[in-house]
């Protein structure tokens, strides 16, 4: 039997499905991996790629943008390299590589992108995506260092006392006490924390093994220190970018604090193993080599990452200088913080040239 309808029926009918249709159109960027070894991905097609961009390169694992060549893109891979294969897929995000920083970091353990690694559950609460890679405060955005760090040994507060916002350097051979002066260091600030005068402090932890940093997070909790310190693990097992990017993620993180109006102290420990892990990835990354094969910009590498501690202006000088800050604080800034950085140089039978 013949199903008869009417015009206005199925006028009704051919409406009723064009509103239901969808034509939300979404354009991605997507290349092809042309190689992948070593912890470094080599990528076609992604020709508006910018410099250390996060880029997905599925299963999981995230990339970061380090080489743009005429005809492909080099990035470092920051989880395994087992788990790509040539051909496969790899997507922009369109945005820098950034670590998620809120007040709620503090008392954890977590690796360079901000991922918990204490078995506590993801970092709850809104997060400010603070980038790893930021230009240091210029001149004007400084002001002087005239408040003193507590280290809490005397030898050190008496005879080469450390200001809040400035950089001082622990060097010396393996199993001379680097790490404990830092530790020291920040056990101490539970008395300012207590007094109501906290400085937050993050302890970036580079190419060690897995139990020492474990030894360290048992230290911090037994003497309360875990309330007002953020702990970045970067283990000897981790991706080389990871151990290279962990600096960044803890100086992003301080500057959080420092530019919310207060202060922080980061130890990067040790920056020897950062330095070894930029020359593996600069290595495969076919980068021309310089000294002992680091690459030439080994030393900038190094200056850039401290000249991002500083004691900044205050919060009128700031609000007249909006333009330097990020987005994502142009609310919250309240300027006169400070961040200081403790770095820690491991050298090889007390050759400090090297």
């Amino acid at each position: 039997m013949a199903i008869s309808l009417k015009p206005s029926e199925v006028s009704d009918i051919l409406l009723g499905q064009l509103q239901d249709m969808k034509n939300d159109l979404r354009f991605e960027e997507i290349g092809k991996a042309l190689q992948v070894s070593d912890g470094v991905v080599r990528i076609y097609g992604l020709d508006h790629a910018e410099a250390g961009e996060l880029l997905n390169c599925g299963n999981g694992v995230m990339a970061v943008v380090m080489n743009l060549e005429a005809d492909n893109v080099g990035a470092v891979l920051m989880g395994p390299t087992d788990l790509l294969k040539e051909g496969m897929v790899v997507r922009r995000t369109g945005r820098i590589a950034s670590v998620g920083v809120n007040d709620k970091v503090l008392g954890r353990v977590i690796d360079p992108l901000g991922n918990p690694l204490d078995g506590l559950g993801p970092v709850e609460g809104e997060k400010l995506d603070m980038p790893l890679e930021r230009k240091a405060p210029g001149v004007i955005f400084r002001q002087p260092v005239s408040e003193p760090l507590q280290t809490g040994l005397k030898a050190i507060d008496a005879m080469i006392p450390i200001g809040r916002g400035q950089r001082e350097l622990i060097i010396g051979d393996r199993q001379t006490g680097k790490t404990a002066i830092a530790i020291d260091t920040i056990i101490n600030q539970r008395q300012a924390f207590e007094a109501g005068d906290p400085v937050y402090c993050i302890y970036v932890a580079i190419g060690q093994k897995g139990s020492t940093v474990a030894s360290i997070v048992k230290t911090l909790r037994e003497h309360g220190a875990m309330d007002y310190t953020t702990v970045v693990a970067a283990t000897a097992s981790d991706p080389a970018a990871l151990q290279y990017y962990a600096p960044f993620a803890g100086a992003a993180i301080g500057e959080y604090f420092r530019d919310t109006g207060r202060h922080a102290l980061v130890v990067y420990d040790d920056l020897s193993k950062q330095a070894v892990a930029y020359r593996e990835v600069s290595l495969i990354l076919r980068r021309p080599s310089g000294r002992e094969a680091y690459p030439g910009d080994i030393f900038y590498l190094h200056s850039r990452l401290l000249e991002r501690a500083a004691r900044i202006i205050d919060q009128q000088e700031v609000a007249a200088r909006m333009n330097d800050l990020p987005a994502v604080l142009k609310d919250k800034v309240k300027g006169g913080g400070s961040l200081t950085a403790l770095p820690i140089i491991e050298t090889q039978a007390g050759d400090v040239s090297a």
